[in-house]
């Protein structure tokens, strides 16, 4: 990552020690102190806007670049798990050592709850410089879940390798909630159990037929072949 250069600050501040000297000789001390004091305002008004120019450069170094459930829409109650893309732009390698999602949620009596789920610790790993790493976060939904859209937020911690120190140190916790999850009505959820109910009795209803079907079948096989060999009485002559 560029750094930012403030080789120029010293220099900037020598040329107003210069100016000043200048002033000191053609006009009185009041005026020279308030251009000093200006001075001086201005060179840390600058060494500000640069330090706050790389705080903004370090915390954009790792982030959460995309995130999607695994399903388009959940049932009460259903499980399942999100998917979350991590990317190191740092020059060493990081090591997420924790990812959760936290989702907001309504239960059916409009009551807010707030849960947070866990990756698995042992799926998490380290993500070498420049690259990108796919994790997955299992949720499980509330049985009395109120229907709607929702919007999680995805939570990674970080860690950055230092040679320097041949040791791990904490890096950056980026986040991303630019997604949704869309839990179904729970009249749908009830329309499909119904509907599977019916697909279920109307193959047993045709099994059960076909299985009369052969039954009969059989049967008039069997009466026939009985009555077919029976012996005949003898013609009387």
């Amino acid at each position: 990552m560029a750094e930012v250069q403030c080789d120029s600050i010293p220099n900037l501040h020598s040329i107003f020690i210069i100016l000043l000297s200048a002033f000191k000789r053609t006009f009185n001390s009041k005026y020279v102190n308030e251009v000093e004091k200006m001075s001086k305002k201005t060179v840390m008004t600058l060494l500000s806007v640069l330090a706050f120019m790389g705080m903004i450069q370090a915390a954009i170094a790792t982030s959460i670049t995309t995130a999607f459930p695994n399903k388009t829409a959940y049932l009460a109650g259903q499980t399942g798990y999100i998917s979350a893309t991590i990317y190191n732009d740092k020059n060493e390698n990081i090591r997420v050592t924790e990812l959760t999602v936290t989702v907001t949620y309504y239960y059916t009596d409009g009551t807010i709850y707030i849960q947070k789920f866990f990756a698995s610790e042992s799926t998490l790993g380290e993500i070498p410089a420049g690259e990108s790493e796919t994790y997955q976060i299992p949720i499980s939904l509330p049985t009395n879940i109120a229907h709607g859209y929702t919007n999680p937020r995805i939570e990674a911690h970080t860690d950055i390798w230092h040679p320097q120190d041949d040791r791990w140190m904490t890096s950056d916790h980026p986040t991303y909630s630019d997604f949704e999850l869309y839990i179904e009505t729970p009249y749908k959820q009830a329309f499909e159990q119904e509907q599977a109910t019916n697909e279920s009795l109307t193959t047993t209803s045709n099994l059960l037929s076909i299985t009369t079907l052969i039954f009969a079948a059989t049967s008039g096989l069997l009466l026939y072949l009985v009555f077919a060999r029976r012996p005949r009485p003898a013609v009387q002559t």
